[in-house]
Formats: C-alpha cells, structure tokens, sequence
C-alpha cells in the first residue's frame, strides 16, 4: 500500500505519458502488466499507481521507489527497459520525473461526521 509521506527518503516517480485518446486503454494495459510481471519485483520497487485523465488524453504513473538510485537501478536493467519501451510507443509524448514529497494534507474523517 502506497504511503504518501511528508520528508520521506523514498523516490516518487510521476510520468505523465501523453496519448491519444484511443490509445489510454491500452497504454494502461502495458503500464499494469510491466508493474505486475517485472517492475514490482525490482530491487527498490515499492508502489506504482496508474491514472487517466477524465478526456483520456493523458495517462499517468506515480511510483514509489526506496531511493532515487533504485529507481536508477531499474533504468538501466534490460528486462525492464523491454517492457518501457512499448509504453513509449504508445504515448505521443512521456515526461518522467522524480520528486519529493514536500506536504501532504487530508480531509479529517472526524469533520466529515
């Protein structure tokens, strides 16, 4: 379960894949199935969310990794890179990055009663 936490060491990865609209449900697909047969195996791997924009025109993964040099780690392995390369494909742009998590803010469920 993805833990969301202020002043974290982990490594949040946010890609936003931008595609065509008939082409999210497929990129999805790809997304998933690389999370489930190799990323989620990969040394340093601990979460991965995927999210599509409500006009399916964009496609987004965020990540968590142990460290920004896991998530490096994982760049530069073959069986990894196999199944990116697809994703690529499908995007007509994609622009990962990494970053921090700086705050995080909720709604208390006391004040919803």
């Amino acid at each position: 379960m993805p833990a969301i936490e202020q002043n974290s060491t982990h490594a949040t990865l946010i890609n936003v894949f931008t595609v065509e609209p008939q082409n999210a449900d497929a990129l999805i697909e790809l997304l998933v199935t690389a999370t489930e047969e190799v990323m989620q195996h990969v040394p340093g791997f601990l979460s991965a969310n995927i999210h599509r924009s409500l006009d399916g025109q964009r496609v987004v993964n965020y990540a968590q990794w142990e460290s920004a040099e896991a998530y490096q780690a994982m760049l530069s392995d073959p069986k990894s890179r196999e199944h990116m390369a697809p994703c690529a494909a499908l995007a007509v742009s994609f622009d990962p990055h990494l970053y921090t998590v700086e705050a995080v803010h909720a709604h208390s469920r006391a004040a919803r009663s």
